[in-house]
């Protein structure tokens, strides 16, 4: 439907909690095409939550479709309303966001999840993921409750300046 403008730190936004979905209706249905021309919009992003894009709801698109580092992949994936089940033990690997374009740092997460959510289609849709897209899911389900990578960083020395490539 749209591609929107991406919130960046220091947005105070950015940082509140998400308010549930409930209902997948026409609001739902407009948020999760806006959130998936968005994300296609950005140059090798692989997931976009619904506070990046200004609205404070819990959902997020996601797609580590070719990701060099992905294993899993669900596809092009949006989820409402999305919780944790379960995760493994957490491995440190390096992360960047679109809403914190000039930093990336070291985060760990764990390299097995299992998330379940609602999708479009108003079902209830779970995913197992691993290595890449366990990351991917456990960085937007963070946006969903207020916290971006920087907050999980393991030190203050996990903390880079992104490298540009021309």
């Amino acid at each position: 439907m749209a591609v929107r403008p991406v919130l960046a730190l220091p947005d105070p936004f950015l940082q509140q909690p998400a308010a549930k979905v409930g209902r997948v209706d026409a609001a739902a249905l407009a948020l999760a095409a806006d959130l998936l021309d968005t994300m296609r919009a950005r140059p090798a992003c692989v997931g976009l939550a619904a506070p990046q894009i200004g609205v404070g709801l819990r959902a997020f698109a996601i797609d580590v479709t070719g990701h060099r580092k992905a294993r899993s992949c669900a596809g092009e994936l949006v989820l409402f309303d999305p919780e944790l089940l379960s995760a493994a033990a957490p491995v440190l690997g390096r992360e960047g966001c679109l809403s914190i374009p000039d930093l990336t740092g070291d985060v760990a997460r764990a390299t097995q999840v299992t998330v379940r959510g609602v999708g479009v289609d108003g079902g209830e849709r779970i995913v197992e993921a691993d290595a890449f897209e366990a990351r991917a899911l456990l960085h937007e389900l963070d946006h969903l409750d207020g916290f971006l990578f920087l907050d999980r960083v393991a030190s203050a020395h996990s903390v880079y300046r992104r490298k540009v490539y021309r």
